[in-house]
């Protein structure tokens, strides 16, 4: 409900009557006094699309300037010939500058993540919270659409303290969330950034008629996923013993993940499998451990299972692996 506040303030600003805008989304008006209040995805995009057309302004109030109706459709349109995603966000941030100066988008590389980050120009006022939390959703959607990926965030900070409704980040943002930062920002794993784009022209005019749904809801698949779950399965071998474990590590559902999985073609066992074969055989490669020992720490229950699974992976026996030598097979 607090978003939908910051949307009848710009009404309030603008000295129009919010009514239609909260009858069109089913909103009645007595709500808004309710801070416990909830409104749906549905119901949110309903609102905002109709007050963005009614005000000619995009941005809802938040800017000194309107950003009348098809500004963001502009930034779409103006990244939508990048190679990558890398390329794409950075023209998204170059391109906003056109339209305000109010706020400044960044991207930046270091330390093994890639950064979005949100510089204020001037004081926000009320309208703050709802126009840093929005200009985010907006390009992360955006991106998500773009490379046909979900693009997991590892982190999300905003510059100011936890509001009543803080619930609700997770599901904008996922990953971990930490309030009163220097900047609103969001990192991710910066191979997204090399992800090919995959729209054309003729899909995102689609896509802007239906836009608002990208800004509220996370996207469906993740393209990196495969390779995240290795990661985990490498270096976090014990917290991701179970698919519910390592689902919850990913933010999401074991059912999600599953299915997501199999959208790309593998499945969990497959890749807990292959971690099993890549580990067992660098250790007996690189250590004199007995092959039992070796067999428990890759979660078998005993030598002989293990055995035989080795033997389905590389036409070998452990023992014969060690002693000859042999490479890794895939």
């Amino acid at each position: 409900m607090a978003f939908v506040q910051a949307i009848v303030r710009a009404y309030e600003r603008y000295g129009v009557d919010p009514c239609a805008a909260l009858a069109e989304a089913q909103i009645a008006p007595h709500e808004l006094a309710d801070p416990a209040a909830r409104v749906t995805a549905a119901q949110f995009e309903l609102l905002s699309g109709f007050a963005m057309q009614q005000l000619d302004d995009e941005a809802l109030g938040w800017f000194r300037r309107r950003l009348p109706w098809g500004s963001y459709g502009m930034l779409c349109r103006a990244s939508l010939g990048a190679p990558d995603l890398g390329v794409a966000i950075k023209r998204w941030c170059r391109h906003l500058r056109l339209l305000t100066d109010d706020i400044g988008l960044d991207l930046s590389v270091a330390d093994g993540l890639a950064t979005v980050s949100i510089t204020e120009h001037r004081p926000l006022g009320d309208f703050r919270e709802f126009c840093l939390v929005s200009n985010l959703r907006f390009l992360h959607g955006y991106a998500c659409w773009a490379i046909d990926s979900r693009v997991s965030l590892n982190a999300a900070a905003f510059p100011f303290e936890a509001p009543p409704h803080r619930e609700a980040y997770p599901l904008m943002f996922g990953g971990s969330l930490r309030f009163g930062a220097d900047k609103a920002s969001y990192s991710f794993d910066p191979r997204y950034l090399a992800l090919p784009l995959r729209r054309d022209e003729a899909s995102l005019r689609t896509m802007l008629r239906r836009a608002l749904p990208l800004t509220v809801l996370q996207y469906r698949r993740d393209r990196l996923l495969g390779q995240r779950v290795r990661e985990l399965l490498r270096s976090r071998t014990a917290e991701a013993a179970t698919a519910e474990a390592l689902a919850t590590l990913l933010n999401l559902s074991s059912r999600t993940l599953h299915r997501q999985l199999m959208e790309e073609g593998v499945s969990l066992q497959a890749l807990k499998d292959e971690i099993r074969h890549e580990t067992a055989a660098d250790q007996l490669r690189r250590t004199d451990r007995p092959i039992k020992q070796i067999a428990l720490a890759v979660g078998f229950r005993n030598e002989k299972s293990f055995s035989r699974a080795f033997r389905a992976w590389t036409g070998v026996a452990p023992g014969t692996f060690r002693r000859q030598g042999l490479p890794l097979r895939n």
